[in-house]
């Protein structure tokens, strides 16, 4: 390459970096690559929230009886798209315990809440139309 071409290929570059084309041209590249970052963190944190609910799912049964007095609720799993057993979902204080649904114990202790909580129901019927 002769000197005279190299000068002119110095000189193109120096009026580009000088009218702000070249520098512009950075700036749009800079620019095209955060909104792509942007775009990919988005796609991230969608696909991450709607695996969360697997999180909360029951992928295995507790083979231990549960004891009826520390049952507070529970609350029925069925098999859907994020979750992939049946299971019943006792409510217990600081935690959740995960049961079969077709075993006979935890048939006996849905049954319990249920009674325990249409007992309730009858209580606070009675005290609202006893006061009023």
């Amino acid at each position: 390459m002769s000197l005279s071409a190299l000068h002119h290929i110095n000189y193109y570059s120096l009026s580009l970096t000088q009218t702000g084309r070249a520098s512009n041209f950075g700036k749009m590249a800079s620019s095209n690559v955060r909104l792509l970052a942007a775009l990919c963190s988005l796609a991230i944190l969608i696909s991450f929230i709607g695996n969360t609910q697997s999180a909360s799912c029951c992928m295995r049964y507790t083979r231990r009886p549960l004891p009826y007095k520390q049952i507070m609720g529970y609350t029925i799993q069925t098999i859907n798209n994020s979750c992939d057993i049946n299971a019943i979902i006792f409510h217990v204080p600081g935690k959740f315990i995960c049961a079969d649904p077709s075993m006979k114990r935890t048939q006996q202790r849905m049954k319990f809440v249920d009674e325990m909580r249409h007992k309730k129901a009858l209580v606070t019927k009675e005290r609202t139309s006893t006061s009023g």
